[in-house]
């Protein structure tokens, strides 16, 4: 086990949104195929701005939005117009591409939650569009709830189709409060905490996280006891190692540098007007302004894929 801190980071374009970024990091490159873990947290009058991504492109990959606190509106392309709320999963298959926008909506003066990528494999990256919506219900423990997204935990399984094996779920502790829950050997694993403070012990050693650190659990464990005395929100994500090389440039996942400049120049095109087919498209009605296309890196300088 180990402990990774994270690193902050703004997001969109307009930089409204500070995040804490533990995935990918120099501590920990990916869990399974779990390759990017932003948290975030806004509590005052500023949150319902907080959010202010206006549309962008992705591709080859899932994304997993997941909130603790406030409301998050969302479109893309694929003609999907809905909101994002505490307990409910929105899950967006960008395949071989979509754009997509997110905004946070005026409901409360708190914004907190989770934005989490998938790399999809090589046999299912270029698949087309979807968009999924789940409502898990939630495991009632001895002082915690459970609420799995993604994968099977504690007696639940959620439906919804990725195309590796993963695990997602929110974990909920009361003070004080010990849980230890049957994980599989086979996946790597993560524990974020987004609130409180807990002591995680794997049977051989314990480490103590704290609010924003990523604890990094290696292949091979079946037992996790977590422990807490203040109370603690956490999220608990894993997978099946994912080996395949990768490519990741701005919002797209792919396997060379040429498929990357080429879906650089194809959002470009688009957004002036001069594209010859339009391969991400705009989500309907949206009323912000689209991301343009980042300066840097510069793409003159090769993207080597990593696995």
């Amino acid at each position: 086990m180990h402990l990774v801190d994270p690193k902050v980071v703004q997001l969109g374009a307009a930089g409204t949104l500070s995040v804490q970024r533990t995935i990918p990091t120099r501590g920990a490159h990916r869990i399974g195929a779990w390759v990017f873990v932003d948290h975030y947290s806004v509590d005052d009058a500023d949150a319902a701005e907080a959010m202010n991504v206006g549309a962008h492109p992705h591709t080859g990959l899932q994304t997993a939005s997941w909130v603790f606190a406030g409301l998050i509106e969302h479109r893309d392309s694929g003609g999907v117009h809905g909101f994002i709320k505490p307990g409910e999963l929105n899950l967006m298959t960008a395949g071989r591409g979509i754009a997509h926008s997110e905004y946070s909506m005026p409901v409360e003066a708190m914004l907190q939650g989770v934005q989490l990528w998938i790399a999809l494999p090589d046999h299912a990256r270029l698949i087309e569009p979807d968009f999924t919506h789940y409502v898990p219900e939630p495991v009632l423990g001895d002082r915690f709830i459970a609420r799995v997204f993604l994968g099977s935990l504690l007696g639940s399984t959620s439906p919804v189709q990725t195309y590796t094996p993963l695990l997602g779920a929110q974990l909920d502790l009361d003070a004080p409060a010990s849980l230890t829950i049957d994980i599989d050997p086979a996946f790597e694993h993560g524990l974020l905490v987004d609130r409180g403070s807990v002591r995680v012990s794997d049977g051989e050693s314990e480490l103590t996280a704290a609010e924003g650190q990523l604890l990094v659990l290696p292949r091979g464990l079946r037992e996790l006891t977590v422990a807490t005395d203040t109370g603690a929100r956490l999220v608990l994500l894993g997978g099946e190692p994912f080996e395949e090389p990768i490519v990741m440039w701005w919002n797209f996942i792919g396997r060379t540098h040429e498929e990357i400049v080429s879906w650089r120049e194809q959002w470009a095109a688009e957004l002036t007007g001069t594209a010859a087919t339009r391969m991400f498209g705009l989500p309907v009605d949206d009323v912000g302004v689209a991301e343009p296309v980042p300066d840097a890196p510069p793409l003159s300088m090769r993207l080597k894929a990593r696995g």
